[in-house]
């Protein structure tokens, strides 16, 4: 079977006050998702999917997908508040999308092949795929779902410029997720310290050596039903909400907490680096120029 890579490039890009994912970073024009589909097709990749919203379709696939023509597949799908399971509605007033979970639960048509789910707008480096492509080309032989994620260390997945989500991952004896914990609001404080600030105003103190969830994730199709469960309960509980959100992490932990999957820990070497504020841009800039002045990367990708 070939291995697909679904990219989650649908999002509104609120704190970064527009379409990242079209942001123009690499020496030469190149945006992020260009070093991603790079650096997925030398690990093994084959076809590549891509979650957007139909309301720039137009300028997606001008912008971005010609520069795959001709040497990867593509295929696309399209996030959508209306597109749901089974009888439930969008609750009146509400804008906000559903969530990554959601997103990945848009293509759910397309994904019958292993398959591995990353941010548009998120540097994962070479090693990550790597890892991602061999789990997946050889998975552990399970009754249970099984998957992978390919986590990094937190202190070197913040923004100097505003807080940032983050699920803290924690590994059993065998080496397996045991849970994910999503954390809505980490920063470090002008002292040095990271922490993370709960929904009563408290502050939690971690050491940034926590494995983190940064959405890069390994997973064979089997998921898919399960995703589509987990999505129905979820609009049980929380449909008439406007802001709640179905979180990729949330069904990963719920699944492992049911004893439904196996979930193995990867350990990224690379460097994680993304664009979640407008003021991170230019270290991004000079964190890809610095990679192709080492050898890392060709000067033009594509």
């Amino acid at each position: 079977m070939g291995l697909s890579l679904l990219i989650l490039a649908a999002g509104m890009g609120s704190r970064y006050g527009g379409l990242k994912q079209l942001d123009q970073m690499g020496p030469s024009g190149e945006t992020v998702m260009d070093y991603s589909v790079f650096d997925a097709m030398r690990a093994g990749f084959d076809r590549v999917v891509f979650v957007i919203r139909k309301d720039f379709e137009n300028e997606f696939k001008n912008v971005i997908a010609k520069r795959y023509e001709n040497k990867i597949n593509m295929e696309f799908a399209f996030q959508d508040l209306n597109d749901l399971p089974g009888s439930f509605k969008v609750p009146e007033g509400r804008i906000k999308p559903w969530g990554t979970g959601h997103a990945v639960y848009a293509a759910r048509h397309l994904l019958n092949e292993p398959f591995a789910v990353i941010n548009a707008d998120d540097f994962y480096g070479k090693d990550s795929y790597a890892q991602l492509a061999a789990y997946l080309k050889n998975p552990p032989a399970s009754d249970l779902v099984r998957g992978c994620i390919a986590s990094f260390k937190l202190s070197n997945t913040l923004s100097e410029n505003g807080s940032v989500s983050r699920g803290i991952c924690s590994a059993d004896g065998n080496g397996h997720l045991a849970k994910v914990v999503e954390n809505t609001k980490i920063y470090r404080r002008n002292d040095g310290q990271i922490v993370s600030a709960t929904d009563n105003g408290d502050e939690v103190i971690l050491t940034g050596d926590e494995p983190a969830s940064m959405n890069s994730w390994g997973f064979m199709p089997e998921m898919i039903n399960e995703l589509e469960a987990l999505f129905t309960g979820f609009l049980e509980e929380h449909g008439s909400e406007l802001k709640s959100e179905f979180y990729l992490p949330f069904v990963v932990d719920s699944l492992i907490h049911s004893g439904k999957a196996q979930i193995d820990m990867l350990y990224s070497r690379d460097s994680w680096f993304g664009v979640t504020y407008k003021e991170d841009r230019p270290s991004v800039q000079a964190a890809l120029s610095n990679l192709v002045k080492t050898g890392a990367y060709p000067e033009k990708l594509f």
